[in-house]
């Protein structure tokens, strides 16, 4: 299993790889991509080229090429993941990798290029978080213990036509 550490690189490569998609620093992000998954094979390599190259494709012609990243980080990420799990040799690799792309993109495409989100919640507490999403939450207020509802907020229409 990885470390939180590895994960976080993970995700930091991913959302670098996917910055850099459509920019001057495409070609050696995706030269150094293709190099460290080269690692698992000449075959699994070229794979991962042609994965690249369909996936650079998709984001230049996105209309909103933004929301085409967005869907893309978390493949690459979930890529580096297993990329780690076989070979943990090649973090220093990826963390070299992912520094090399955060400088070489434009400062626009710089902010995809940290991912990471700590949320903690405690003593009987809620917490909702989403990374690039939505969170929409519905809650009911729940019956009292005599099986009424509580009151409504002051200033509220009440009917009492009961």
């Amino acid at each position: 299993m990885l470390t939180e550490a590895l994960a976080v690189l993970a995700a930091n490569g991913g959302a670098a790889l996917v910055a850099a998609m459509a920019t001057d620093a495409w070609q050696a992000a995706r030269n150094g991509t293709a190099r460290l998954f080269g690692r698992q094979g000449s075959q699994r390599q070229a794979a991962i080229e042609a994965q690249l190259d369909g996936n650079i494709v998709l984001v230049e012609r996105a209309s909103d090429p933004a929301q085409a990243r967005h869907g893309l980080a978390p493949l690459w990420q979930m890529e580096l993941i297993r990329l780690l799990e076989e070979h943990p040799e090649a973090e220093a690799e990826l963390r070299e990798l992912v520094t090399h792309i955060r400088d070489a993109l434009p400062a626009a495409q710089q902010q995809w290029t940290q991912v990471v989100m700590t949320n903690i919640a405690r003593d009987n507490s809620r917490l909702f978080a989403a990374l690039g999403g939505n969170v929409i939450y519905h809650e009911y207020p729940s019956s009292t213990a005599g099986g009424e509802h509580p009151s409504p907020p002051s200033g509220a229409a009440v009917d009492s036509s009961d």
